[in-house]
């Protein structure tokens, strides 16, 4: 009460804080990052090993195996390790605890691989570490063509001139360039010329090392001058590195130019990317940290002038797959929703009142309460994202709660003839306990939202607070600001009264609201009569009402699950996996024919583009970042981005999976999560679906998983089932007889490096550089022999060997015989795994995995000795939260009923107030399946809130009720009276939420689809609970309170008589 008087005493004090709030929110929401979640900041540090030319099973034992042992004893706080194992290319991907202090890890792990170096293959370098979160994913493209340059030229201005000036962006980071051709100086040898000449690789490579060298010389001083040393250690031109000695004979002096030929050219090519059709290099800006999308992908295109400097005007960056158009459209749309839903809930309550004064005093209280909520996430360091805004979306339709109650309680003060500082006064002493109760009831639903974990954690308790942090907002303004505007406004309150009561006023609107008034006086006067109908015979009603609501929860099981609504973005992934080991260049073909078939099932005006991406990537950063499954030459990844005004991308998905499978035998297809959305919940999984056999027993598990992935196939709404891990990668085992090369002079290690040069080049075990005079860069001098000349496994045993003056070939001290291998090999906590990949089609994901678990326990018999099966990926966290979110649902109820128990001191009363309760929940449940709406993450949190509006709701009505019982002990009439005066308000307030969420329950615009079942479900569950609110509860009320009184009233009657004996 003491701040009513203050406000009423110093008034100018509260308007002043609202002008400040409107100067200082707008400021705040500016400054704020928008974006399309909030930052799920789940800690991942990426270690990315390289060794050039090392099968994937070499890689795996020698490097990740002895990797994974050392983080045991050397890292704290790790919640679990994931590693993969490819050709020259490993990445160990560390989880942390959400506690973890990653900078902590950083400095450990960073120590760890320092160490680890000197245990691992001769020649490697240190790792790259990365860290990253869920958040991490692409959000632009910047694809570089041009008519006139190589793929090499491309690539080389991408990586060392674009690439340097994205970094400054922050927020922004940029992998190395991905297709183009890696630009370096390769130096391709001859072998028949080696072999003529009696020299080996090996030979060609220390001569370019002992001669292209880096080393100072120094200063001389000469007379009065010191002079600067230099030497020609390096030759300036190609031409001076074609015309470096490798030996003296009695012929005369061995050249480069003899035996090889050096030329400015790139590494044979393993990643080929085009944008529609025209081959190019792509830029792929991945967000990091908490800065907003929009900023990031607004600061590129800022900076394309300044880019478009750099580099010739023949090379053109065009900027593709934004995904900061669909960021922009779903806030947009969230914010539109949540405008709307204020402008519908205050004509509403105008309609009610009648009265434009007491409309605006409630109607600035909404965007009060919304700046104070926004200013209070920004403080935490909240983004504004779908999740806060659907938050305040929520909260429009109850801010509206707490001052229409003041409002309507002035009002009703002031019809009894009170002066209005008495009626501000009383009117808010009388509502103080019920509002603030009620208020604390919706806050705490929202307690429970703390619990969750992993993913949903971070995704829901910024929701939860938005709508906490409104509410509270809303509660003081209506004990403040509400008291002072109503003091000042509602002045001439009663001859306003007067008119209404006059029937001829002429004002069309005055009209309209009279009508309603009629209108609503009737309705209540039905109501008035059905209630006393049921108060009277209240037993068959409550057992049918009941019956009712637990019939409806049968339906749950119909409603069918997912962790989120699939989201329309405009886009599609497609992931292509040719026959194991294809050539890149094959696969391209087959990638073609793919693309071409693609124009023809999609209409040309409503495709925008095709970006394909073909085989492994030059560097394993991308691969960290990659979040596709890419193993290798096979692989190819084709991203369609439609135009806008498109049909539903879904249908296109499914007619592509149908098509594309039929007419590409042996090829296989996999459609990936496309849109932003999907991307951060898969959190760097290439499927919903991931089915893990985890054990030691590699061969054992993969023959179980063939036969498991055949019976998953008969799964209903299973679709591209596939094993991630091929075994079948064509390989050539060089068997070298150690006896017979001795013999001729060679250790293994020679017939080694002379094979490694060959095939893979010389940077490996020793790097060297040569230094472009002409542009600053220093590029890779590569010695290898040109690919098209090892096209047999007769050129393959001609390569000639060089050892101690002794010359021989490959194939006379060695036998070749071809063998399958693993192309990848996949650890979880240093454990080999098989991964099951899939996802839903045309049915829930919840009826999908629980098919698929059923699946998974009929056919454990049969798992290997000491192996384990685990559904992983989306599937996990959604189960998670779902129990998570479930118990949450109990616990709110729980303490929702304590805290009335506390306001009423009584535990009958609040078990009254909590039956309106299954009504609601009935009400969800019908709304859902009425709407074809499945039960997910945003529909559970609708569910959540109901609660909290029901029993705020029902604490109105049942307050009154027992003030009535008080004063004349009739339960039945208390019941009665208590419904009929609270329908009022208890219908406005019900109404202003289902209002205010009808434009979100429609689920219009880009991502609308995002929050609709969490309109859908405060709507069925308000329609509904509203009902159980203004009937269910007050017949329950009457039903017990007359029992109880009956009770008493026999309990005495047995009483009395004995009295007079006792006087006896």
């Amino acid at each position: 009460m003491w701040i009513v008087r203050l406000a009423l005493r110093r008034p100018y004090t509260f308007i002043v804080l609202a002008l400040l709030l409107l100067i200082v929110g707008p400021l705040t929401i500016m400054r704020t990052p928008t974006d399309i979640f909030p930052n799920i900041d789940i800690p991942v540090l990426s270690v990315i090993w390289s060794y050039n030319g090392l099968p994937a099973d070499e890689m795996e034992k020698r490097i990740v195996l002895n990797y994974e042992r050392g983080l045991s004893v050397a890292v704290n706080d790790i919640e679990h390790v994931e590693s993969t194992s490819l050709n020259g290319i490993a990445v160990v991907k560390i989880f942390f605890q959400p506690h973890a202090n990653i900078d902590e890890a950083l400095a450990e792990v960073t120590a760890l691989s320092q160490s680890q170096v000197r245990s691992l293959p001769p020649g490697i370098t240190p790792p790259f570490i990365l860290r990253y979160n869920a958040s991490t994913v692409p959000i632009l493209r910047l694809a570089l063509s041009s008519p006139t340059l190589t793929e090499q030229e491309l690539f080389d201005f991408g990586n060392n001139f674009l690439k340097t000036q994205l970094a400054t962006i922050p927020g922004a980071s940029a992998p190395l360039p991905y297709g183009g051709k890696q630009r370096q100086i390769m130096v391709d040898i001859d072998s028949r010329k080696l072999q003529e000449r009696n020299l080996s690789p090996m030979d060609v490579v220390n001569a370019i090392t002992a001669q292209n060298l880096i080393l100072p010389s120094g200063t001389a001083k000469i007379g009065s001058t010191e002079y600067s040393v230099t030497m020609n250690a390096s030759p300036d031109s190609l031409a001076g590195l074609n015309n470096i000695p490798i030996k003296s004979t009695a012929n005369g002096t061995v050249y480069i130019r003899d035996v090889a030929h050096v030329r400015d050219g790139f590494q044979p090519q393993t990643n080929i990317v085009r944008v529609n059709g025209q081959r190019a290099s792509l830029l792929t800006i991945n967000k990091s940290g908490n800065t907003s999308t929009l900023e990031i992908v607004q600061r590129i295109k800022d900076m394309m002038p300044t880019l478009r400097n750099l580099v010739p005007e023949s090379l053109n960056i065009d900027p593709v797959a934004d995904q900061s158009l669909f960021v922009r459209a779903s806030v947009q749309g969230v914010l539109r929703e949540a405008l709307i839903a204020a402008g519908l809930t205050g004509l509403m309550i105008l309609l009610f009142l009648g009265n434009w004064r007491a409309t605006l005093i409630i109607a600035v209280s909404i965007p009060l309460s919304m700046i104070t909520s926004i200013i209070a996430l920004s403080a935490l360091g909240e983004t504004i994202n779908i999740m806060t805004l659907g938050g305040l979306a929520l909260a429009v339709g109850i801010l509206v709660d707490d001052a229409t109650v003041a409002i309507e309680n002035i009002s009703h003060q002031l019809e009894q003839g009170k002066n209005l500082e008495q009626a501000i006064l009383d009117g808010a002493h009388q509502i103080a306990i019920p509002t603030l109760v009620s208020t604390l009831a919706i806050c705490i639903v929202f307690v429970p939202m703390f619990l969750l974990t992993g993913v949903a954690h971070y995704l829901f308790i910024p929701l939860a607070e938005a709508v906490v942090f409104a509410m509270l907002a809303s509660y003081f303004f209506s004990r403040t600001l509400v008291p002072t505007l109503a003091k000042y406004l509602l002045r001439n309150h009663h001859r306003k009264e007067d008119l209404h009561a006059s029937e001829t006023t002429r004002n069309p609107f005055m009209r309209v609201h009279l009508a309603f008034e009629r209108g609503f006086a009737n309705l209540r006067e039905r109501y008035r009569v059905f209630l006393e109908a049921r108060v009277a015979r209240p037993g068959m009603f409550v057992v049918a009402f009941l019956a009712c609501c637990g019939a409806s929860m049968l339906l749950m099981p119909f409603l069918g699950r997912d962790f989120f609504p699939q989201v329309d973005a405009g886009t599609i992934a497609l992931h292509l996996r040719a026959k194991t080991g294809m050539r890149v260049e094959e696969t391209a073909v087959v990638t073609d024919r793919v693309d071409t078939r693609i124009r023809q099932l999609i209409p040309p005006a409503e495709l925008h583009s095709i970006i394909d991406n073909i085989g492994l990537p030059v560097s394993g950063i991308n691969l960290s970042y990659s979040n596709t499954g890419t193993i290798g030459s096979s692989d190819a990844d084709v991203l369609i981005t439609l135009n806008a005004d498109h049909h539903p991308t879904a249908d296109y998905v499914r007619t592509l999976r149908r098509t594309l499978s039929d007419e590409f035998p042996g090829v296989q297809f996999a459609f990936l999560p496309a849109d932003i959305v999907s991307q951060t919940l898969n959190f760097g999984m290439p499927s919903p679906i991931d089915i893990q056999i985890v054990g030691r027993d590699v061969q054992g598990n993969r023959a179980f998983a063939a036969r498991l992935l055949d019976r998953l196939r008969t799964v209903p709404g299973f679709a591209d089932a596939r094993i991630q891990q091929p075994s079948d990668l064509p390989r050539i085992f060089i068997d070298v007889d150690r006896t017979r090369a001795q013999q001729a002079g060679f250790t293994q290690k020679d017939v080694a490096s002379d094979l490694l040069i060959t095939l893979s080049g010389s940077q490996q075990t020793t790097p060297t550089f040569w230094l472009n005079p002409k542009n600053g860069v220093s590029y890779n001098v590569i010695t290898e022999a040109p690919q098209y000349t090892v096209d047999s496994l007769q050129a393959l045993a001609n390569i000639p060997l060089n050892s101690n003056g002794k010359s021989n070939i490959l194939g006379s001290l060695a036998s070749m015989h071809r063998e399958a291998g693993n192309a990848v090999i996949n650890h979880y906590n240093a454990q080999t795994t098989i991964d099951i990949y899939g996802t839903a089609d045309g049915r829930d994901l919840g009826g999908v995995s629980d098919d698929i678990s059923k699946t998974i326990a009929d056919a454990k018999a049969d798992l290997p000795q000491g192996s384990t099966i685990k559904l992983r990926g989306q599937v996990q966290t959604m189960n998670d939260s779902f129990s998570g979110l479930f118990t949450g649902l109990v616990f709110a109820i729980v303490l929702v009923y304590l805290l009335i128990v506390v306001n009423f001191q009584s535990w009958l009363d609040p078990f009254i107030i909590i039956t309106a309760l299954p009504g609601a929940l009935a009400g969800i449940v019908w709304m859902l399946f009425l709407t074809h709406t499945t039960l997910s993450i945003p529909a559970l949190t609708g569910a959540i809130m109901c609660i909290g509006i029901a029993t705020a709701n029902s604490i109105l009505v049942i307050s009154f009720a027992r003030e009535q019982l008080l004063e004349h002990g009739d339960a039945a009439r208390a019941a009665i009276e208590a419904g009929f005066t609270r329908f009022r308000p208890v219908l406005m307030t019900a109404l202003a939420m289902v209002i205010g969420m009808v434009p979100m329950a429609i689920g219009l615009g880009e991502g609308g689809e995002q929050n609709a079942p969490l309109g859908r479900a405060v709507i069925g569950g308000l329609a509904v609970g509203t009902l159980a609110t203004l009937i269910f509860v007050p017949v329950v009320f009457s039903l017990i309170y007359t029992r109880l009184a009956t009770r008493r009233l026999r309990a005495s009657e047995n009483v009395v008589p004995k009295h007079p004996d006792v006087g006896h």
